[in-house]
Parts: structure tokens; sequence; C-alpha cells
């Protein structure tokens, strides 16, 4: 008679996950409150460092600890073996994957890590209960589809959630944490910008309000010569991505690059399959002598490599915000074991000027609602006049815009404020009183909001209010948690009332 010794099946009791920060306890406590709400289709905004995947396994889990069936959908084919990596560490090793030809294909599993774009291929697994989605902002049919009407609790994780129509498909947003908040308590690194030799957008080619590919990218083959000169210049030998506007604008940067001596290669979506490992494991080494990747998109969401310490944007934007801060945030997190302070980011775009206002909004206060987001990316800036960049009137940091994303420093607004001298400054719009002193105002607008939003956006609520009767954001020291309801004045009601007719209009307007 044979007996079984050990019984092969999943086993979801033992993890590993590291203890979650308080803002991750949170962003999960949300999700449940909202699916009691009825609310099957949420999404969480997470910026860089805030642990997208860390949350997105910690749902699957508590969904398989309970005997469910949960799925990852990565958006594309390069984070597969990055997430299940990673799944692995966390004690999720009891996963299969759907993707073309991979070692780890089980689809017996009831944890599946899957490819978008094999999903698409072959199908959906059934009975799924639980799906997480990563990346949600980049929209697949093949999940755009199924969601609506599928029986499963859907999450979508996004960095950047603002692109056309995420509000009809999710009908909650969590906006989990804020860059600032991740600077202050040093996930994040802060980010120093060098204005350099700009790529000469005037007069080029667009589409659809977007500059064309071909156009950015003859105009950015004139200054690749500048780009790598500049880099050895300021980039301090730093381990570095580079972002061109084509793949071919990428490989004349890397010619131009290995021709100064400087170890670089390309990683775009035509980099064959059997030298895309090697590639990324030589670069994450601490001490690797590939110093500098170059990409188009490849290397623009998720991909994370926390020694970073420079980024090259060479890729010029009229419209998409969203693409701006993707690739931005390759250098933004912190690295502990290597000391890094800081990441370097080298405008040749004028991205940073273009997007500087928008920029700012996110990193202090994320996103009020889906809608607002996809606002962000339809938007054409207008190009910068040519001037000197301006510094932080207080600390000096470049660039600076309505508010210093270094110490917190903003200006005071006079065009519709009118201070009454004394003791204490009268908030006076027109000829009403609408506050003792600007902290009486925010204390009102602070218990509107509690009173008029959903808990995850109260605080953004708070704020964009407080700017658009003030002029600016709140002072650093004005905190919404720490802030108690007081009794709200008539004529503060009366502008609050009038700011949300003239909001509502424009969006109807728009």
């Amino acid at each position: 008679m044979n007996h079984v010794l050990f019984e092969d099946r999943p086993n979801y009791e033992t993890v590993s996950f590291p203890k979650p920060r308080p803002f991750q306890t949170s962003a999960h406590d949300r999700l449940r409150e909202g699916r009691r709400a009825g609310h099957k289709n949420q999404l969480v905004m997470a910026p860089t460092g805030a642990g997208k995947s860390y949350l997105g396994l910690r749902i699957a889990h508590e969904a398989l600890a309970k005997g469910r069936k949960a799925i990852f959908v990565c958006d594309r084919e390069a984070l597969i073996d990055q997430t299940s990596e990673v799944a692995d560490k966390y004690g999720l090793s009891a996963h299969g994957v759907i993707k073309a030809n991979h070692w780890r294909v089980n689809r017996d599993m009831p944890f599946q890590i899957a490819s978008a774009q094999t999903l698409a291929r072959r199908g959906w697994p059934e009975d799924m209960d639980v799906i997480i989605i990563d990346e949600a902002h980049t929209q697949y049919t093949v999940w755009r589809d199924y969601i609506p009407n599928c029986r499963a609790s859907v999450i979508g994780l996004s960095a950047t959630p603002f692109s056309d129509g995420l509000g009809k498909l999710f009908s909650n947003l969590i906006n989990a944490t804020t860059m600032h908040d991740l600077t202050e308590s040093g996930v994040l690194v802060p980010m120093r910008v060098f204005s350099c030799k700009k790529t000469n957008m005037d007069g080029a080619a667009t589409r659809g309000g977007e500059w064309t590919d071909s156009a950015a990218e003859e105009r950015g083959m004139e200054i690749v010569g500048d780009v790598v000169a500049e880099w050895m210049k300021l980039g301090e030998g730093r381990k570095t991505i580079v972002f061109g506007s084509t793949i071919k604008h990428c490989e004349e940067l890397c010619r131009e690059f290995n021709a100064a001596g400087v170890m670089a290669a390309v990683f775009t979506s035509e980099t064959p399959p059997e030298q895309r490992k090697p590639l990324l494991e030589e670069y994450r080494k601490r001490n690797s002598v590939l110093r500098v990747l170059i990409s188009v998109e490849a290397l623009a969401k998720g991909f994370d490599v926390q020694d970073v310490g420079c980024v090259v944007d060479c890729r010029p934007l009229r419209k998409s915000l969203s693409t701006a801060i993707q690739m931005w945030g390759r250098g933004l997190r912190s690295s502990p074991e290597t000391g890094k302070q800081d990441c370097l980011l080298l405008d040749h775009s004028g991205n940073i000027t273009r997007f500087l206002d928008d920029y700012t909004d996110i990193f202090y206060n994320g996103l009020d609602a889906l809608d607002a987001g996809e606002k962000l990316d339809k938007a054409v800036r207008k190009e910068p006049e040519e001037k000197e960049v301006v510094a932080c009137p207080s600390c000096g940091y470049k660039p600076f815009g309505r508010r210093c994303m270094s110490c917190g420093f903003e200006p005071k607004s006079s065009a519709l404020v009118e201070a009454v001298p004394g003791e204490m400054q009268e908030v006076v719009i027109g000829k009403r009183k609408l506050a003792d002193d600007k902290r009486h105002l925010y204390a009102q607008i602070c218990t509107y909001a509690r009173s008029h939003s959903d808990p995850d956006k109260q605080r953004g609520r708070a704020a964009h209010l407080y700017r658009k009767i003030m002029g600016d954001w709140p002072p650093r020291d004005f905190v919404f948690e720490k802030t108690e309801n007081v009794t709200i004045e008539r004529n503060t009601l009366n502008k609050i009332k009038s700011t949300n007719i003239a909001a509502a209009k424009a969006r109807s307007n728009g």
C-alpha cells in the first residue's frame, strides 16, 4: 500500500509580508469599506515608492487565505518575472504564470500572475474572485471589456490614473498617499533638476495635440551630442535611465554614449527576450558596468531599480503629464544601502517647465476624482517662454512654481485676498468677511469637506477649496487631520457654494 508522505497543495497561511506602513493599512481598510458600500471596481492611486505590488499582493493573499481565487494582471510581459519574484519573497510561491511559453504555467493554481497580452489571446481563467490590475491607466481592451460585468471584485493600481474613461470603469478612487508624504518619510528622495540644452520643438508636427514621434525624433537627433556631454558634466557617473522619443532616437543616444566611453544599452519593445534578462540582471547589480539604460516606454512604468540616481528626459511632451511623472519616478526611490540622497533630472525636453504647476499639485495632493485626472492628460500645455528657471526664494530649489517641492514655501497671492491690518488678519473677499484669519477659514473649509466628501477625498477637497478661495494652497502647518470642526460662517458657505457652482459649469462646458 502506498502512502503519500507529503501532499503537494497550495498553502497561503505562511506568508512573510513586511509590516505595512500606516498609509498601506489605511488604503487596504478603505478598499474593504468601499466594497461593503457596493463598489465592485475600485482604483488605488499610489505614487512611485508607495508599494503598489505589495498592496496588490496583500489583497490577493487576503482572498487566497479565505479559499478564494485571485489574479494579478501585469500590463507588460517584462513585469511578469518581477512580480513573480516578489510574490515568492512574500511567501506566495504557490502561483501560476499566464504568459506564452513561461516555465511557471499552471492554470490549476488558485493564484495567477498574468500578462494582459496573453489573456487577450487565451482568455480569462474561470471563477476568479479578485482581480488586481497593475498600471490600470494603461487600458487594455482585454480587461476594460471584461471587468464591468464580471462577478469578481476588481482593484486597479496606478501612480497616474489620468487616462480617459477610468471613471466609467471604477466607481471609487482611493488616494493612498502623496509623493510629498513619501519624500518627507524618506521613501522617496528629492529631485534636483538641471535645465539642459533643449530640443527645439518650434513648429514641429502634432497629432491630437501631442507632438508626433517622428517630429520629436528628428528634433531630438539634433542635440544627441549635447545630451551625452551634459551627462558627462552633470551626471556624476550615476546609474542612469535615459528616455528618448523613438527606438531610433534611443539607438542613436546609445551609440553616442558608447563612443564617449560610457557603457550604455537600449531596452525597448524590440529588445529580444534572450537579451532582456541578462541586461536587467547586469543593470540591477550595485556596481554594474552598465551605467546607462535607454528606453522609450519599456522602462517608464513599474520598472524599479532603487539605486538609479539620474534620469535624463529627452522625450518632449505637450499633454501627457502621466508619462512625465512615470519617467521621472524611475529615479525617485530611496536606496539606503547605497547612501542615495537625491535624484538628478537632466531636462532636455522642457517637460519640467511645461508641467510644473500640475506636477506640483499632484506632488502635494494627489487626485480628488478620476475625472480630474483625465483632464490632466488632455490639456495641451503652452510652450514656455525661453527664460531662466526660477528658484525658490526660500531654499533656492529649481524649478519653482506655485509651491516649492523641496521646502514647501509658497508665495502669498494678493489677487483676491485683502488682509486687514491688525493682530488678527481677517480674510475678506470683496467686501465680505469670511473668517478671522486664514487658519479659521481653513477650519471652516475642513468642516465643510468632512460633511460633503467621501473620507478618502476630504483632505484633498479641503485643499482645493482653500486654493480656489485664497489663490494658493494651504500652508504646510495647516494639517487637515489636526484641524477641528468649527461653525461655518454664512459668507464662507456662500463662497464655497459659488465655487462649487463655477466648477460644475466648467465641467459641463469641458
